[in-house]
């Protein structure tokens, strides 16, 4: 349950996150209304409060893993949103940052 759990915090953190931010630059850099980047902001408060559910209590372990779901959903939601097509060093970054969240978060520790 805690891995599923980690997993749909970190999924609920990127939405806000990368959709706060999308919102922020269509209002700003798309000339979309300002309503927009309104919007923005509330969802970037959405993603700082959705981190603080995770199940492991350490800010620096949580954020630092998190960078690497931020990496694949960017990549993600351009391909969604924006038409992006990344190639292969994309996808393989991504995939690499996405193996160091496992790692961060899900490897073995010692209680203590």
């Amino acid at each position: 349950m805690t891995i599923a759990k980690t997993i749909v915090l970190f999924v609920l953190a990127a939405v806000a996150e990368i959709g706060g931010a999308w919102l922020v630059w269509q209002s700003v850099r798309e000339g979309r209304d300002w309503w927009w980047a309104g919007l923005g902001f509330l969802a970037l408060g959405l993603y700082g409060f959705a981190a603080t559910l995770q199940p492991d209590a350490h800010f620096g372990r949580i954020l630092a893993a998190y960078g690497g779901v931020f990496v694949a959903g960017s990549l993600a939601w351009g391909m969604a949103f924006d038409g992006f097509r990344p190639d292969r060093w994309d996808i393989a970054g991504s995939a690499i940052c996405l193996v160091g969240v496992a790692v961060i978060m899900f490897s073995p520790r010692n209680a203590g």
